[in-house]
């Protein structure tokens, strides 16, 4: 017993001395985020920096743009707007293969850009033309200003993020606005995929960009990055552990006190904080760090397998149109006219076996329009229910209705990890009676599926989003209660690891000091006698017979 005690405060000792100084990191940049997330651009901030449509020249219908361009096939969508290079333009993306038949989640493939005035395919995004995009996103704003050029970048410290991989490389612009804003431009499409102030970029060097070890990502260490978070965590985790054990041994919660007084043995004011700091928040640093753990889906843990949804077949197929289509579609301008006219988007789907256009402005929720009759289109509930039986080969269990947030379905703020999201209510819950026990969500108003959970991820929504995050919702809807509580365990959080670095320097440099006299200790004797036959060899020989 008494050796597995020693092996246990060495373990914590050393572990600390390697650790600490991530653990401090982690609670601080913790803290950063919770007020500065990651940038990114928000759907509703895309839709800000569009032009309205009904200001703007638009020659070419949909069907006439299409088959200018040479696009034949079917098409998961396709959008309208003023979103790249200054122009308005069709957005065309193709419809993916059946997932449900390949069994996986597919990305998006990029969408090809037609002039909506000359019918002409975007090949190529030059400098130029990147330019013209950030000047027309830019000339929304009340500032107007002219970007500047900065070049062009697979990646950098602020796009990170999996979903930009279809638009890279990007050109990175400079707005000389008050703000000091970098836009990324995709190298795809044209559109501007991302903005990024300067108080967001100075801010996420000391929040989630450290805090996610992003150093590591873009350069030699990044095939190794998800494999070092990983094992960080885990001896993170023994470490919290062990210490919360050491620390519980060492304590006197009872009987006499140790010849101090105190109930800590420790003598030093820096080990006796440690101390009493460790028992009061040993528990929250446990699950901070092992919850931090699970946010990586460690080694696919939380992914079940489950079939993809079916999303085609749930509206009746891909989108298709074309000039040889049996029912024609309603004009553009009809269009707009029946949208209210603040609307900058224009996006035709296919929704629950209709061909729908839906209307988007950036202060209030799509318009949903008949494609072929322009006319303001309701889904209807039974239609919607009927479709979603085809998203899986299993029955439905239930269909709810929300009408408030719950803990599967809510939202946060636009900044955080899973905020900037579109989480409308009503929406529908669709729960399925399969292996998987999957929920779907769907939008009754524009019929979108929203998002999928099952049996894994609502695993993963406590294990991380609930000990990381906090994201109770009772306590979410009390602020500033929730920011009360988060920015007292971060502290305490932070004063433990700050603590820790301090006593783990302090012993490692005595242990280098210890051994550094060791070593001199070890060579004097020798040192000496090679310094003795020195002077002995250079005596006179007279001396030497004496």
């Amino acid at each position: 017993m008494r050796h597995a005690k020693r092996w246990l405060y060495l373990a914590h000792r050393w572990l600390g001395v390697l650790l600490c100084s991530f653990f401090a990191m982690w609670f601080i940049s913790g803290l950063v985020m919770m007020y500065v997330g990651y940038p990114k651009l928000t759907h509703t901030e895309r839709l800000e920096h569009l032009r309205p449509l009904r200001d703007v020249p638009i020659a070419l219908e949909p069907a006439q743009a299409l088959q200018a361009a040479g696009v034949s096939g079917p098409l998961q969508e396709l959008r309208l707007a003023v979103a790249s290079g200054g122009r308005a333009v069709y957005l065309a993306t193709p419809a993916a293969p059946d997932e449900g038949i390949l069994g996986k989640r597919l990305r998006n493939a990029a969408p090809l850009v037609i002039d909506a005035n000359t019918g002409a395919a975007l090949r190529e995004v030059t400098a130029e033309y990147a330019m013209a995009s950030a000047h027309a996103f830019s000339a929304a704003s009340a500032e107007g200003v002219a970007p500047r050029y900065l070049g062009r970048v697979d990646e950098d410290a602020f796009t990170h993020s999996r979903a930009l991989d279809i638009h890279r490389p990007l050109h990175v612009l400079t707005l000389a606005d008050q703000a000091d804003t970098w836009l990324y431009v995709s190298g795809t499409t044209g559109e501007v995929v991302r903005d990024a102030p300067r108080t967001e970029r100075l801010w996420n060097y000391v929040g989630a960009w450290i805090h996610w070890l992003y150093p590591l990502r873009g350069n030699a260490f990044n095939a190794y990055w998800a494999d070092i978070v990983n094992w960080l965590s885990i001896a993170g985790t023994v470490l919290a552990l062990s210490g919360t054990v050491v620390g519980v041994l060492r304590w006197r919660f009872a009987g006499p006190r140790y010849k101090s007084g105190a109930r800590s043995p420790y003598p030093g004011a820096m080990l006796r904080w440690h101390h009493t700091v460790g028992l009061l928040f040993a528990l929250v640093t446990i699950t901070w760090i092992f919850s931090g753990l699970m946010s990586m889906n460690p080694w696919k843990m939380f992914d079940s397998g489950a079939p993809a949804l079916r999303t085609a077949a749930m509206h009746g197929g891909a989108l298709q149109i074309s000039t040889a289509a049996n029912t024609p579609l309603a004009s553009v301008q009809a269009l707009l006219a029946s949208a209210t006219p603040n609307t900058r988007e224009l996006r035709w789907v296919r929704t629950a076996d209709h061909t729908l256009v839906q209307a988007w402005g950036p202060t209030s929720a799509a318009t949903v329009l008949d494609a072929a009759t322009a006319q303001r289109y309701t889904l209807e509930p039974e239609a919607l229910a009927a479709a979603a039986t085809r998203l899986l080969d299993a029955p439905i269990q239930r269909i709810e209705t929300l009408t408030d947030y719950d803990l599967h379905y809510y939202d946060r703020a636009t900044h955080t990890m899973t905020g900037g999201t579109d989480k409308p209510l009503p929406v529908l819950r669709v729960v399925f009676a399969d292996a998987h026990a999957t929920w779907v969500h769907m939008d009754p108003h524009t019929g979108a599926v929203l998002g999928r959970t099952d049996s894994h991820r609502r695993t993963s929504r406590w294990l991380f989003g609930m000990l990381h995050s906090w994201d109770w919702l009772p306590l979410l809807e009390r602020r500033p209660l929730w920011d009360a509580v988060m920015i007292v365990l971060c502290l305490g959080g932070a004063a433990l690891s700050l603590t820790g670095m301090v006593v783990g320097w302090r012993r490692l440099r005595h242990q280098l000091k210890a051994k550094s006299h060791r070593l001199q200790a070890a060579h004097l004797p020798l040192a000496a006698q090679r310094t003795a036959q020195q002077d002995h060899r250079h005596q006179p020989h007279g001396h030497q017979r004496q």
